[in-house]
């Protein structure tokens, strides 16, 4: 399955760019997670308000959801980005 983390971030928040490097360093740690098999970072090419600003797609195992859910990784990416965030979806898809 596909487990899409779609984020719009504060206009306080610093520049994407600026954070980027990091996010993916954290979602990095995610491949240690067993039945995960890839992430991907997508920017939004649009720059509106009504816009989202990045989608992170992790590609797992059905039954890797509750270990990625529990793991460092995820954990370090609340604890750091959740100030940051205006609002954000997650979507499961097939």
């Amino acid at each position: 399955m596909k487990h899409h983390i779609i984020v719009k971030f504060k206009e306080s928040a610093p520049a994407l760019e600026t954070m980027l490097p990091d996010i993916e360093k954290i979602f990095g740690g995610v491949m240690e997670v067993p039945g995960v098999k890839g992430f991907e970072l997508i920017k939004n090419c649009i720059d509106r308000s009504n816009r989202y600003h990045l989608m992170i797609v992790i590609e797992m195992e059905k039954l890797a959801l509750e270990a990625y859910d529990n793991c460092h990784a995820h954990h370090q990416w609340k604890d750091n980005y959740t100030q940051f965030i205006e609002s954000k979806a997650i979507f499961d898809s097939q």
